[in-house]
C-alpha cells in the first residue's frame, strides 16, 4: 500500500541553497563564486532562479521570503 503521507520537498536546489547561505553572510557575488568554485555569473544565475521560483523582484526579498517559509536560517 502506498503512504499517503506528504513528504516536503525542497524549493531550492542544494547549490541554490548553498549560494543563499552565503548571501545571508554578507557575502559578495565575487566572494560566493570563490567560495563555490563557480564563475560569478552562475552565482547570479542561482539568485535569479530562486528569486523567480519565490515570485519576488530582489535579493533582500527572496531572503525574507525564505527565512519566513523556514527554508533558510540566521
Amino acid at each position: 500500500m502506498k503512504d499517503n503521507g506528504f513528504s516536503h520537498k525542497p524549493l531550492l536546489t542544494k547549490r541554490e541553497r548553498e549560494v543563499f547561505e552565503l548571501l545571508v553572510q554578507d557575502k559578495t557575488t565575487k566572494e560566493i563564486a570563490g567560495d563555490l568554485y563557480i564563475s560569478e555569473k552562475t552565482v547570479r544565475n542561482h539568485i535569479s532562479n530562486a528569486m523567480q521560483k519565490l515570485g519576488v523582484k530582489g535579493r533582500s526579498q527572496a531572503v525574507v521570503e525564505l527565512l519566513r517559509m523556514g527554508e533558510l536560517e540566521l
